[in-house]
């Protein structure tokens, strides 16, 4: 990590006080770059930047049908969401249609959040394990095990998506308790690449793609929450992105319109930096009119503000996320 480029800087008045190493790859679903910086190559937990792919099963295994699950519920289950009382009504109201109640969700609370695990912002991704358990049969409890139906179905789809073989690489746990791989970068990218792009999928896996992929654009709110970069942006710029964050300074998009997949990992985790670094990333790609940058202004000219509420210094790309693509 120690070889990627500073990414981002955080400047007080006139003077650089912190940099935020990264790297970020731009593919397209051939597999080609379009553009990187940083090592393309370097292993990293996708965390939760990988629901959208993590949900294909849902669909795929016609739990989604059995259970008539809206353009909301498929948002939850890509979602990182803020607890807010529309995103807990609407993953208790899920859970009661296919016969549970939280307690059935193993993802375990989230300090400080309320004790119910549906506050946990993985609650929705853990909605749709428990229901495609519950269409196919399986067994409800044990179902964030990787031996267990539901995660052999989520690790097939992401290898498959990703043409990495994740038996091959290390494995960890996710905060919310699932199994996470941790893969090449650009592998990462090549997922959502094809998330974008799925024409050169099988006929049914491309079905679940443009679903889940019309789901997000439809329901933004439910995929992150008020004020969210990830609502923000598909907010203003539904047709051409979507956008998904992940612990440790991860995320992911996909981009319908170009066919391209982004992923981008901050070397030391931090949030401030990727947000502000795939906000730039996207821009450069030519994601958003003069408009869109106008209402995504909190992103992409980032203030740093003292507590009295002046401005102290800023948030901004280096040259390295300010390449214009010819």
């Amino acid at each position: 990590m120690s070889a990627n480029p500073a990414l981002i800087e955080v400047t007080r008045g006139p003077a650089v006080e912190s940099r935020h190493r990264g790297a970020f790859v731009v593919v397209d679903a051939s597999g080609k770059t379009i553009w990187a910086a940083g090592d393309a190559q370097m292993p990293v937990y996708p965390r939760s930047a990988a629901k959208p792919l993590q949900a294909l099963p849902l669909i795929e295994t016609g739990a989604a049908d059995r259970f008539n699950l809206t353009n909301k519920e498929l948002a939850l289950a890509c979602a990182s969401h803020k607890g807010e009382p529309a995103h807990i009504a609407a993953v208790e109201a899920w859970l009661a249609r296919i016969g549970l109640d939280a307690s059935a969700l193993e993802c375990g609370p989230q300090p400080p959040r309320p004790a119910s695990p549906a506050y946990h912002n993985c609650s929705g991704k853990h909605t749709g394990f428990l229901t495609t358990c519950v269409a196919c049969g399986d067994p409800v409890r044990g179902y964030i095990e990787p031996g267990h139906p539901a995660q052999k179905g989520v690790t097939r789809a992401l290898a498959e998506m990703t043409s990495c073989d994740l038996s091959r690489v290390p494995l960890g746990r996710d905060g919310c308790g699932i199994p996470v791989y941790c893969m090449p970068l650009q592998a990462l990218a090549l997922g959502m690449a094809r998330f974008a792009d799925p024409s050169g999928l099988a006929q049914d896996r491309a079905a679940a793609v443009r679903r889940l992929s019309d789901a997000m654009a439809a329901e933004p709110f439910y995929v992150n929450g008020t004020g969210g970069l990830t609502t923000e942006v598909m907010l203003a710029a539904p047709r051409a992105v979507r956008v998904k964050n992940g612990a440790e300074g991860v995320f992911t998009a996909a981009l319908p319109a170009m066919g391209l997949g982004v992923a981008l990992k901050i070397d030391d985790g931090a949030m401030r930096a990727a947000e502000c670094a795939i906000a730039h990333v996207l821009r450069e790609l030519g994601c958003f009119d003069a408009s869109q940058e106008a209402r995504l202004a909190p992103f992409l000219n980032t203030t740093i503000m003292t507590n009295a509420g002046r401005n102290a210094g800023t948030i901004r790309p280096t040259s390295a996320v300010r390449k214009v693509l010819s």
